[in-house]
């Protein structure tokens, strides 16, 4: 059974410091339980590390560094696409956990704590069940190298959660809201359908994901008195390391409250 921590900053730090996936995903999902039915209710204040544990493996490269992953339907390239989203996701269990607890003094109200938390959750589960998935392929996470460039949005945004919000759920995840639906029908037509349900799930449950970075950045907003368009694109030109691309799905950002308004004055191609 797992020992519950005093408070949620002291889960979020236990999340960021296993390095171990499983040990991190289980974790995470006795953590939200234990918020969700009151068994951890002191928010606290301990400090978080500037990165998070990781594990011995998959080997960390720079972006620029990564092979160029194939879109034909091989089993190869198909482990390479679920590996590098694996990846993805087990990178968003830590940053959903660093912004629950990296911004005590906002005194940001408990429904924030409540969304970041599911999100978290969420994280885990797609972990989960991206790595099963590898593993019915006869492959796992670990077996192939990824990226280090997702933390950098954690760390260029350490210092305010407006900026936060801005980069991880209004740029990152918004833009798996663009990419995912045609890997989706990509996966189909190669007739690997339980590869694209598992996406799609995923695809739905990231709608909310950005949904709760629109809503909370407008709280924000809100609570410093600034407009909420004009602070995005303000913050996201000066703490996103890359380009806004077309073409944007613009019903699942829609969906998501997350109107064109925001990011097309700031688009590229």
């Amino acid at each position: 059974m797992t020992t519950l921590p005093p408070t949620l900053s002291d889960a979020a730090r236990a999340v960021l410091d296993t390095a171990v996936p499983t040990g991190k995903v289980a974790l995470t999902h006795a953590f939200a339980a234990a918020w969700r039915d009151g068994r951890i209710t002191a928010v606290g204040t301990t400090p978080l590390p500037d990165r998070p544990a990781r594990p011995d493996r998959p080997e960390l490269k720079l972006p620029r560094d990564m092979p160029k992953r194939g879109r034909g339907g091989s089993m190869a390239n198909r482990i390479a696409l679920l590996h590098a989203l694996a990846h993805i996701e087990l990178n968003a269990i830590d940053l959903a956990w660093d912004l629950v607890g990296r911004f005590p003094a906002e005194g940001l109200p408990k429904p924030f704590l409540d969304d970041w938390v599911q999100v978290a959750d969420d994280e885990a589960r797609h972990f989960a069940m991206l790595d099963a998935r590898l593993n019915a392929l006869g492959s796992g996470y670990g077996d192939l190298p990824a990226h280090d460039g997702l933390w950098q949005a954690a760390q260029v945004t350490a210092h305010d959660v407006a900026a936060r919000l801005a980069v991880v759920p209004m740029v990152l995840e918004a833009r798996g809201l663009d990419v995912t639906p045609d890997t989706i029908a990509r996966l189909k037509g190669f007739g690997d359908g339980e590869s694209a349900a598992l996406l799609q799930t995923i695809c739905d449950d990231e709608v909310t994901h950005v949904a709760a970075g629109r809503r909370w950045f407008g709280y924000v907003c809100a609570a410093r008195g600034v407009d909420p368009v004009a602070t995005w694109q303000d913050l996201v030109r000066r703490h996103f390391r890359g380009v806004l691309k077309r073409p944007f799905n613009t019903a699942g950002r829609s969906a998501a409250g997350f109107g064109p308004e925001f990011y097309e004055p700031v688009a590229e191609g």
